[in-house]
């Protein structure tokens, strides 16, 4: 485990805002270096910093003391206590991209020392198959192109109504996806097989009936060997005109 040999052990718990015994930290205070640390890369300061804190149960069940663990084992390469870490506690939802990229890094470095080789993408889906993401850091939800199947079914719906949202409809529709603005309207790539296929039928028949009236058009202005008169560039300014007209 990480830390001296004092993790763990029991003790009165302190309030919440008064200073640790013999540390000079409030609760909050710890957190707040834990966050630092971590935003700032300084990983070994913050081990060491771990390192120092007293023995406090409800120090250590801090979510960001548990993080900041998860992190500085996974930097040291101690995958295992980082599995605990992540197994045994449960996490706001806000943590779970960083911590969910942890875990499936982690386990694609053992499946590489394993193989003796990088992964693919092949490598890398079996391998999130064969360890998924344990609940504590997974709202449940399953997800396809990289977007969950709700912010999928909105993305759908409204591009079937609206595939061009001004940008205060884009506000809206990030707002309701919980993704962000680039992340809502580049959402062709969510759509799917199916929402591709109605997406490209609808285009064809658009591009079908505007050719058809253009060439109607043609036809009245220049008659029906209009191609070989467009072929004649002097012919070109006149039927221009008598077409404008």
């Amino acid at each position: 485990m990480l830390g001296g040999p004092e993790w763990g052990q029991r003790e009165a718990t302190p309030p919440r805002d008064a200073p640790l015994p013999s540390f000079g930290f409030t609760q909050e205070q710890v957190a707040c270096v834990c966050e630092v640390l971590q935003q700032a890369g300084n990983i070994e300061r913050l081990g060491r910093f771990l390192w120092s804190l007293p023995a406090c149960e409800r120090l250590h069940a801090h979510e960001s003391v548990l993080k900041a663990k998860a992190m500085v084992a996974f930097h040291r390469g101690n995958f295992k206590e980082l599995y605990r870490l992540l197994e045994s506690h449960t996490f706001s939802a806000h943590n779970h991209a960083k911590l969910q990229g942890l875990w499936l890094k982690a386990h694609y470095m053992e499946a590489e020392r394993l193989r003796g080789r990088p992964l693919g993408a092949v490598g890398k889906y079996r391998v999130r198959r064969k360890f998924p993401l344990p609940r504590t850091i997974w709202d449940g939800e399953e997800t396809s192109y990289c977007f969950k199947e709700k912010s999928r079914s909105v993305l759908r719906d409204w591009y079937i109504h609206n595939p061009y949202p001004s940008p205060r409809e884009k506000r809206e529709l990030a707002e309701t996806t919980g993704l962000t603005t680039v992340q809502s309207t580049e959402n062709r790539w969510s759509l799917g097989p199916k929402g591709s296929r109605v997406e490209t039928a609808d285009r064809q028949a658009q591009r079908r009936t505007s050719t058809n009236e253009m060439t109607d058009d043609l036809v009245k202005t220049a008659g029906s060997r209009w191609m070989q008169a467009a072929s004649n560039r002097g012919n070109w300014r006149s039927n221009g005109e008598a077409y404008v007209q």
